[in-house]
Parts: structure tokens; C-alpha cells; sequence
């Protein structure tokens, strides 16, 4: 038998928790997808469904969400099962989440789904600004929610590897008050700013560049990261879970006719994606707005691809990118079912350019660079100039502002050949010699 009485083993204790939905009549399937989903962000964070409890309502209790009966069948269930938790498909109010907590008892957490979602980021942001935007979301969103007992204030202290409810930054005492939370908010949002300063510096260097950015965006868990790995070696931790990565990674990338792009991985979207996480995650979230291309990719083999992928757009409406030039990017071909690819092919607009590939075995990814090229190289045109040695200053800027150079030396001239844009087009015209 191996000697393990020196070696490291940490014991982690995995959280139960009942999940709780509301049912209107009709919507049994998607409510059932939703609950999927949600026990995949649990896992996400570390806990473990125990139990489903559904109840069927067109309209949920205004008080605790369930009617008296079902609230004491999740009561009777969190005794008898060592429950630590009930997390609702839904987003409650503070009023919700007190008055299920006095009837449920002490041992008993209560949160959201939206509150799931922030401790799963409070879990995975890296960068000091992720973690920044993550305790600004969970001041704006959770406290509020969580004036109703002591206890429970508690769960803005902890650290990222506390328990489900209870990751971030936050305040360590019980009870905080108001002032104080108003004050770490102003704080938040202030380092926020700097930072985004910061990232809009960068942005403007890359506009003067005039490299074309593509920006990698979908559902979370879609692939992206695993693209943007397999193109460029960026070498970003792609898992199979929900949120796996959050902050946002670029590399240049070259395409075969040597037009550089910058490609940018983003933040995963979801269905109910917190307002507040948004707002938060605005500076983020804008290296969608500032994408010139969007690369939309989605889980082919996920049979609620569709739903995810209307969950996407609806989410690049709101952010003011719904009319970018875009490449739909249905990933993971390779464990589709053929029935579901040709549900999406008439999904999607003829007019629109798609791709099915997957990022994990490289299918399909020629096609996606070719489709993506001629994206990046719209409304340019190659073009042939005539410079002289004096003209050194005009070589620079074409070498700066122009793709695929050539050039060749003759005897006091310089010919260069040069995918160039419209702007750059007219700076020239006085030297090309042909088109």
C-alpha cells in the first residue's frame, strides 16, 4: 500500500443544494433546459444538485416564490438530506430571500441564480480588474439582498475560495451597513475607471495601427477559447464548464495573404446574465463594441444551440454590436447531430456568412480563415506604386498602414504592391501605377 501520510491531500467538501424552479404552464421544456443549465453552473462552482423541486404557476408567490406546501416539501428535504443550500432559477428580492430563509431555518442558505453566477466569477477573474468588476457586481447586486439576517450579511466576506455564496473580496464583518457599502462601491467604480483609462489607451494605439480586430464571442462554454487556442497558440485554459475563463485575451494573428488581424477572446454569455454584471463588466464587454469583425460561435451539438445563439445576439443588441459585420461560427461539428446543422443552416440568413468547424480537431478551420479573410480585406483593393528614393516617408507609411507588402527595388525607384483601405487609398493615389 502507497505511503500517503506525507503527501498533500486537500479534502474539499462538496455543498448540496436543492434547485428550485417556477413553472408556468407551457414552458415545462425550457424550464427543464434552464435547470440543466443551472445545475452545470453549480458544478461550475463546486457544489452538487441533490434535488429538483418544480411547481406549476403562472405566477410565483410574491412572497416566497413557492406556495406554503411546496416550501415545506424543500424544508423537509434540507433536513432529512444535509442540504446546505436552495438555489432558485430566478432572480428574488431581498423581501423573497428573508422571508424563504425565516421558514427554511438557519442551516440553510438561499440565493439566486444571478448570485450562482457572480460567485462563479468571483471564482475565475485573475486579472485585477475582473476582480475588481466582480465585487463591484456583487456590492450592487447582493447586498441589498442580504439585509435580512446577520448570517447572511456574512456572505460578502470570504475569498475565492470560500464557499458557494460566499466568494470575493467583500467586507469580513456580519453586518454592514449602508454607508459603508455606498463608500467600497464609489471606491470600486473609481479604480474601475482608471483602469478602463487604461484599456481605452491601448485602444486607441491599436485604431492608429490600423490592424483590423476581430472580436471571439458566444454562449459560454461554446468554444471560443479553444479557437482562439487552436489559430494562435495563445495557450488560454479551455475546460468543458461554464465560465471557464473571463478575462479577455488578444493575439495578432496573420492570415494567409498576410493581413494581420487582432483577434480578441471575451467573456462567455449566458440566459439571465445579471444587468448589474454587465454594467460592471461595461469596459470589458466593449472590446465587443470596438471589434470591426465578430466571430459568433456556438456549440453545435448542444440541441439548445439555437435558443443560445438568440440568447447571443439579443445580448450584442443590447451592447450596440447587433450590426457589426459578423462570421457565424457553429463549433463542436465534430459530435453534432446532422439534423440539428441543418436546423441551424436555415436558421441562419442566406445572406450571412457561416462555418461549421471544430476548434478541437482543426475541421473546418480553413474555411473559417478563408471566410474570415475575406472579411477582414472588405473594401480594400491591391494596388501597385511608383515611389521615388525621395519618397521615404510615403514607404514608411504604406509599410505601416498596408497589408501583404511587396516590394522591389529598380534603379532610383521603388515599385511596392499593397492590399490597401479606402483612406489609404486616397493618400496614394498620386503614385499608383496600377490596380
Amino acid at each position: 500500500m502507497k505511503d500517503i501520510s506525507n503527501t498533500n491531500t486537500e479534502i474539499v467538501e462538496i455543498r448540496r443544494a436543492v434547485l428550485c424552479s417556477v413553472v408556468p404552464q407551457g414552458t415545462e421544456e425550457s424550464a427543464s433546459s434552464s435547470l440543466d443549465e443551472l445545475e452545470a453552473l453549480l458544478a461550475t462552482a463546486g457544489g452538487e444538485a441533490a434535488f429538483r423541486v418544480t411547481q406549476s404557476r403562472d405566477v410565483p408567490d410574491s412572497k416566497t416564490v413557492f406556495g406554503k406546501g411546496k416550501i415545506e416539501e424543500v424544508k423537509s428535504l434540507c433536513e432529512n438530506n444535509n442540504i446546505d443550500f436552495v438555489i432558485f432559477d430566478a432572480e428574488l428580492s431581498p423581501s423573497q430571500i428573508r422571508n424563504i430563509e425565516d421558514l427554511l431555518g438557519e442551516d440553510v442558505d438561499v440565493i439566486d441564480r444571478s448570485m450562482l453566477i457572480l460567485d462563479i466569477f468571483a471564482l475565475h477573474a485573475k486579472t485585477a480588474e475582473g476582480r475588481l468588476q466582480v465585487e463591484l457586481a456583487q456590492l450592487k447586486y447582493t447586498a441589498p439582498r442580504l439585509r435580512g439576517k446577520g448570517k447572511t450579511m456574512s456572505r460578502l466576506g470570504g475569498s475565492a475560495s470560500g464557499s458557494i455564496g460566499s466568494r470575493g473580496p467583500g467586507e469580513t464583518k456580519l453586518e454592514i451597513d449602508k454607508r459603508r457599502i455606498r463608500e467600497k462601491t464609489n471606491i470600486l467604480e473609481e479604480k474601475i475607471a482608471k483602469l478602463s483609462e487604461r484599456r481605452e489607451v491601448t485602444r486607441n494605439s491599436r485604431e492608429k495601427s490600423g490592424i483590423k480586430k476581430a472580436g471571439i464571442v458566444g454562449y459560454t462554454n461554446a468554444g471560443k477559447s479553444t479557437l482562439l487556442n487552436h489559430l494562435t497558440s495563445a495557450g488560454i485554459l479551455a475546460e468543458d464548464k461554464l465560465f471557464a475563463t473571463l478575462d479577455t485575451t488578444t493575439r495578432k494573428y496573420t492570415l494567409p495573404e498576410g493581413t494581420d488581424i487582432l483577434l480578441t477572446d471575451t467573456v462567455g454569455f449566458i440566459n439571465k446574465l445579471p444587468h448589474h454584471l454587465i454594467d460592471a463588466f461595461r469596459s470589458t464587454l466593449d472590446e465587443v463594441s470596438y471589434s470591426d469583425i465578430l466571430l459568433i460561435v456556438s456549440d453545435v451539438s448542444d440541441p439548445e444551440c439555437e435558443m443560445k445563439l438568440n440568447v447571443t445576439l439579443e445580448t450584442l443588441r443590447e451592447l450596440g454590436a447587433g450590426e457589426k459585420p459578423r462570421l457565424f461560427v457553429f463549433n463542436k461539428c465534430d459530435k453534432a447531430n446532422r439534423d440539428i446543422i441543418d436546423s441551424l443552416r436555415k436558421f441562419v440568413n442566406r445572406e450571412e456568412q457561416c462555418v461549421f468547424v471544430s476548434a478541437l480537431t482543426g475541421e473546418g478551420i480553413d474555411e473559417l480563415v478563408n471566410k474570415l479573410s475575406e472579411l477582414a480585406n472588405a473594401g480594400k483593393r491591391r494596388i501597385t506604386c511608383k515611389l521615388s528614393s525621395s519618397d521615404g516617408a510615403i514607404l514608411n507609411l504604406i509599410y505601416r498602414e498596408a497589408d501583404s507588402v511587396e516590394t522591389e527595388y529598380r534603379t532610383g525607384d521603388v515599385i511596392c504592391t499593397a492590399m490597401v483601405d479606402k483612406k489609404l487609398y486616397g493618400k496614394l493615389s498620386k503614385y499608383i501605377i496600377e490596380e
